[in-house]
């Protein structure tokens, strides 16, 4: 099997070499959408090997691959987005491989998406948290509708890879501008999702959902949550994870890393204050 995998990549890296590329590109361009989504496939397929990847990124076929996000069949969609991901992968990339223009068609197919657990849900949120680092990102993300709350059931719902990348791209948000997107990752219900990911995602998932429901947290009392509805939901979560046999004792370790965290935010917030009201000059006597 291993032999095979080498001749089959091999065979990918020739034909690129030989010059297939620009063709595919041509095809992509084509309003025939039975010969796009064929040059669709190839490129995907080509993709696959990772000295590939330089020379399809720099030809030009990432925005035409975003079109069929749009307008292909659910085969080509899915090849579409499967191409971009394998391209995103490709460090030798120096400039950005698709911009916010992709934003819209890919959260539209993760809402469609029922299994947020699947492959093409890992696919899909892996770039969409890639364009929540650009502002022009975020901001499409926020603005196309269902963005945030799609993300949310993803941190629901998703593989621990999509629950990852869902979570990267809400912290994203939050962190460039807390006043703009913290209200609106709260009005989705994010809370429960994190405090469960806190426990069952991957150590980067869950060293994310801790950073973000920190800066969630801090919002006006009114919309804090008591702290009856927060020993449910921890509870809930602590039950679904460990059972109901040790479901008090795991709810009670979240609460007390809460507020182990609450109180180091607190006191860290304390010394800031403090030293700002320190004078930067003391005469000494």
């Amino acid at each position: 099997m291993a032999i095979l995998f080498y001749i089959a990549i091999r065979n990918k890296v020739k034909i690129v070499t030989a010059g297939a590329v620009p063709p595919l590109v041509d095809l992509l361009r084509f309003q025939n959408g039975s010969l796009r989504e064929l040059a669709t496939a190839a490129i995907l397929t080509l993709s696959a090997a990772a000295s590939n990847k330089p020379t399809i990124a720099a030809s030009g076929a990432a925005p035409l691959l975003v079109q069929i996000l749009s307008s292909g069949s659910v085969q080509g969609r899915v090849d579409a987005v499967t191409a971009l991901h394998n391209l995103s992968t490709c460090k030798e990339n120096s400039f950005p491989l698709i911009d916010a223009r992709a934003v819209p068609p890919l959260i539209n197919l993760l809402k469609e998406c029922r299994k947020k657990y699947s492959k093409f849900a890992e696919k899909a949120t892996a770039l969409l948290e890639i364009l929540s680092n650009s502002e022009e990102g975020r901001v499409a993300i926020s603005n196309s509708d269902g963005g945030i709350l799609a993300l949310v059931e993803t941190v629901e719902d998703g593989s621990l890879v999509s629950t990852e990348h869902a979570v990267g791209a809400l912290l994203s948000l939050c962190q460039s501008c807390r006043d703009k997107y913290r209200e609106l990752i709260l009005n989705e219900g994010a809370i429960p999702g994190l405090l469960r990911l806190t426990v069952e995602g991957t150590p980067e998932a869950q060293e994310r959902a801790r950073t973000l429901l920190d800066l969630l947290r801090d919002t006006p009392d009114e919309k804090r949550l008591t702290s009856s509805v927060l020993e449910k939901i921890v509870y809930d979560i602590a039950a679904r994870v460990d059972g109901a046999d040790k479901a008090a004792e795991t709810a009670k370790r979240l609460l007390q890393d809460m507020v182990q965290r609450s109180m180091e935010h607190s006191m860290s917030n304390i010394q800031l204050r403090a030293a700002s009201c320190t004078p930067s000059n003391i005469s000494s006597s």
